[in-house]
């Protein structure tokens, strides 16, 4: 490998997510902040929630007259 090309790795950077959930990886940057882990993915919990940023859900169900 070729010096002074690579980014630093850091081999505790802190990942946290907006659910409240911390966990520790390695990566490029030291500190992480994610909106979505595997403690909160609607995949890994089994529950069926939208996550909608934007209104597009909203804007959808009222165009055609959708029930929430």
């Amino acid at each position: 490998m070729k010096k002074k090309i690579h980014p630093r790795f850091f081999r505790d950077a802190v990942v946290t997510c907006s659910c409240g959930n911390t966990f520790t990886t390695g990566a490029t940057k030291s500190a992480m902040r994610v909106e979505l882990c595997s403690k909160c993915h609607p995949f890994y919990t089994g529950e069926q929630r939208i996550v909608d940023t934007e209104g597009r859900v909203e804007r959808l169900r009222r165009r055609f007259g959708l029930k929430a």
